[in-house]
């Protein structure tokens, strides 16, 4: 755990607890809210096959995940390191002109 708050840059076992829960609540609940979007949008398992409704499934969690994770990362105190967290993870997908302000 030690090397972990190394990396993050953060100083306390309260912060690397708070982190980790959000990161696990982020997960289930990006989850949970795709099966109701998923059906909205006529995208399920009895209208498509695996190849199509999987690949379309893990397409829309993805922003649903970016929200939730700085949405939670606030509600837990921790807006900074998810927005910093979020900055890098999208810069590094080649997304990162959306933080540039030049």
């Amino acid at each position: 755990m030690k090397r972990l708050k190394e990396r993050w840059g953060i100083h306390s076992n309260f912060q690397l607890v708070a982190i980790l829960v959000v990161f696990a609540v982020t997960g289930s609940s990006a989850a949970k809210l795709a099966t109701p979007l998923t059906n909205y949008l006529g995208i399920t398992p009895e209208n498509y096959s695996a190849w199509i409704f999987w690949p379309a499934r893990i397409i829309l969690i993805f922003p649903i995940y970016q929200v939730l994770l700085v949405f939670f990362g606030f509600i837990f105190g921790q807006f900074k390191f998810f927005w910093n967290f979020e900055k890098k993870m999208l810069s590094r997908m080649g997304l990162g002109f959306l933080f540039n302000s030049k």
